[in-house]
């Protein structure tokens, strides 16, 4: 909002109790309040509608549009459909609570959603999770529930504001006059544009590193086979143990970072002391970013420091710096505009002067402070917006840090709000970063594209060209998200076609479903992947039963498994495998020739040679009865004596026949042991 000139005060002052009056607690005025719905799922509004009855329903289709209509439509409770929140649905949640903090919050969505939000559920940021898809008898409960906790919240603001306001007598008007219109409409105005533009400032990029756990919470240690040095694990156990009890950087010699990094040094690629190392990173960096939130920046700070140590090119460490530098130049901002405000503009000047000259350049330190007592407002308002029009040539339109644009404009405007050149700089500014996100969006870029829609409301960017922005954001993103998923659906149909099903690792048809799954685990092309990959996994799983490789079968099983198909998908196949294995079993038992029922039967000839010599003896045969009765794979296990009736032995077992041996209701092949006799006859 714009600064009071100092001969203003006065008439600013009964503005402000004009606006004060205006932001009391809704009962005062008696505004009816409505169910704000933020959802693109058609079932779920239907079924709003039809139980919550003694409420109006307002529909939001996109989540830029949410902080209006929750202004607009005096919301006391609001659905949110984590299928239609495009940043994170946490953070999301505890915006809205602390902006809204009468609001009832209840968030639909499945499992997963709900374990994103377990922080908020524990502690009431979310009053209820609603599991899609939905019934009626469930929903009505929990919208009934969610407008009786909101009577009870709301009764309890309204105390609390009362004991912390003067006590006004509340009179209502007979009628309105024309200047109570004015005030009125007026004060109403500004309340919204600063209820809005305080949604903008707070609101996160969709870039912001999620929240994790802290390390008392559900912070997972690396699990890992152990190995065979003792040393290794003794440091990893310190390690672990040193990082539950949230010694992450200290005492020397005994905090988890050092003890991680000995375990690497002594086994560099060890996954243990890797992830350990991860898990420390992700919890300086979290409680880095929630003393952020609580305006700690000093302790911020040197958390980010204590993991820029540990990783300096850390992608979240370099987030949380230029947070930090945005924190610090907007408490600087707001410092200079209290000193303006109250007419000191000398010290108004003097901090934009150690902010804006932080870079190091001396010469130019002791220039400002030699200078300052002798300049004139009109003169560091020039000297701002030349600063300003570098930067914009330069193309540092938001950052760094207190040597961007935005900065310097703003600079201006704390001591200068209705300077002619201000406004058109700010229009300048406004336009620039309204190119540089069209720019972004056209190339398909769109992380850089929220980027810049994030700095608009900080650039003075309007709200409908905000709206449009995120608008056209929103489609490049479905756009270049449905491109990425049709080229992924390409490459992982040719490999199906290939018959390259999980080899290589990296560009078989199991890769690149993992990677569709990853991009999107419930659109139609990863549904249908899954399936595919499936069917052809079970059809080689088959395939290797027909063949008895039972080893390869259960192999493929296992595959299926990994991507997805239930164990009724491979039970069948596992029964095929225990069948073919008992029949194997079985055929390979040997029984006797005299158990089975011979159909045709050939007597041996005695042999010549044998009745010369008067022998007599016997030979034992091994032989197959096949499933059609025949005899093969006819073998000699012993003859006595031996050379005589061998041959005269097996010419008769190859003509023999049998009725076939029936397992499971199928003919099969059995094999068969059987002496045959040779008697000389008296």
């Amino acid at each position: 909002m714009a600064q009071k000139d100092p001969a203003n005060l006065a008439s600013h002052a009964e503005l402000a109790s004009v606006v004060e009056m205006s932001a009391s607690p809704r009962e005062i005025v008696d505004v009816p309040e409505s169910l704000v719905v933020l959802t693109h799922d058609t079932e779920l509004l239907q079924t709003l509608r039809a139980v919550a009855t003694e409420h109006e329903i307002s529909t939001v289709g996109a989540e830029a549009d949410l902080a209006a209509h929750l202004l607009e439509d005096h919301a006391g409770v609001a659905v949110l459909d984590t299928a239609a929140v495009t940043s994170p649905i946490a953070q999301l949640a505890d915006r809205l609570k602390s902006q809204f903090p009468d609001l009832v919050l209840v968030v639909a969505g499945n499992v997963s959603d709900q374990g994103l939000l377990t922080t908020q559920i524990t502690r009431g940021t979310v009053y209820r999770f609603l599991h899609k898809p939905v019934s009626e008898q469930r929903v009505r409960l929990f919208v009934n529930a969610a407008w009786r906790r909101h009577g009870v919240e709301h009764a309890e603001i309204i105390e609390a504001t009362a004991s912390n306001l003067k006590k006004p007598v509340w009179v209502r008007p007979k009628g309105p006059t024309k200047s109570n219109l004015v005030w009125a409409g007026s004060a109403a105005g500004i309340v919204l544009a600063g209820a809005i533009l305080f949604w903008f400032l707070t609101r996160p990029s969709e870039t912001t590193a999620p929240a994790q756990p802290s390390v008392a919470g559900a912070s997972q240690l690396p699990v890992s086979a152990p190995s065979n040095d003792a040393e290794l694990e003794k440091l990893l156990a310190r390690a672990d143990d040193a990082f539950k009890r949230g010694a992450l950087t200290t005492p020397a010699g005994e905090n988890a970072v050092e003890l991680y990094r000995q375990a690497l040094q002594r086994k560099t690629d060890d996954p243990r002391a890797k992830i350990g190392l991860e898990n420390v990173m992700r919890e300086l960096l979290t409680s880095a970013e929630k003393a952020l939130e609580d305006d700690k920046l000093e302790e911020a700070s040197r958390l980010t420091e204590l993991a820029r140590s540990i990783q300096p090119d850390h992608v979240r460490v370099a987030f949380l710096t230029a947070q930090l530098g945005k924190q610090r130049e907007r408490a600087l901002l707001a410092q200079a505009r209290a000193a303006a405000a109250r007419g000191k503009v000398d010290e108004a000047i003097a901090v934009l002067d150690r902010a804006s000259l932080t870079s190091g350049n001396t010469a130019l330190v002791s220039e400002a402070r030699n200078e300052i007592a002798a300049k004139k407002v009109d003169d560091r308002v020039t000297d701002f917006l030349r600063r300003a029009t570098d930067r914009i040539r330069a193309g540092a339109l938001v950052e760094p840090a207190q040597n961007n644009a935005r900065f310097f404009i703003e600079s201006a405007r704390a001591i200068a709000p209705n300077d002619a050149n201000v406004r058109q700089a700010q229009r300048q500014l406004a336009d620039r970063v309204v190119t540089q996100a069209r720019n972004a969006i056209t190339a398909g870029n769109v992380d850089e594209a929220d980027k810049w829609i994030a700095a608009a409301g900080d650039s003075g960017v309007s709200r409908d060209d905000i709206t449009g922005l995120s608008r056209d954001a929103g489609r490049a993103r479905i756009a270049a998200r449905a491109d990425a998923m049709a080229k992924l659906s390409q490459s992982f149909n040719q490999r199906l076609t290939q018959g390259r099903l999980v080899e290589p690792a990296n560009d078989s048809a199991k890769f690149y479903l993992s990677q569709l799954t990853q991009a999107e685990a419930t659109h139609p092309s990863t549904q249908l992947a899954r399936q595919a990959l499936g069917a052809k996994l079970l059809d080689e799983a088959r395939s290797a039963v027909t063949k008895q490789d039972y080893a390869a079968a259960r192999r493929w099983m296992s595959e299926a498994r990994d991507v997805g198909v239930e164990e009724s998908g491979t039970a069948a196949i596992e029964r095929d495998i225990a069948t073919a294995q008992a029949r194997s079993r079985a055929a390979n038992e040997v029984v006797s020739g005299n158990s089975l029922k011979r159909t045709r039967s050939v007597d041996p000839d005695y042999p010549e040679k044998a009745r010369q010599a008067n022998a007599s003896g016997f030979v034992d045969l091994l032989y197959t009865v096949r499933a059609d009765g025949t005899t093969g794979d006819i073998t000699v296990v012993s003859a006595e004596p031996a050379g005589f009736f061998e041959d005269a032995a097996l010419t008769a077992v190859r003509k023999w026949r049998y009725d076939p041996v029936i397992r499971d209701g199928r003919p099969v092949d059995q094999r068969v042991r059987i002496r045959i006799r040779f008697n000389m006859e008296k």
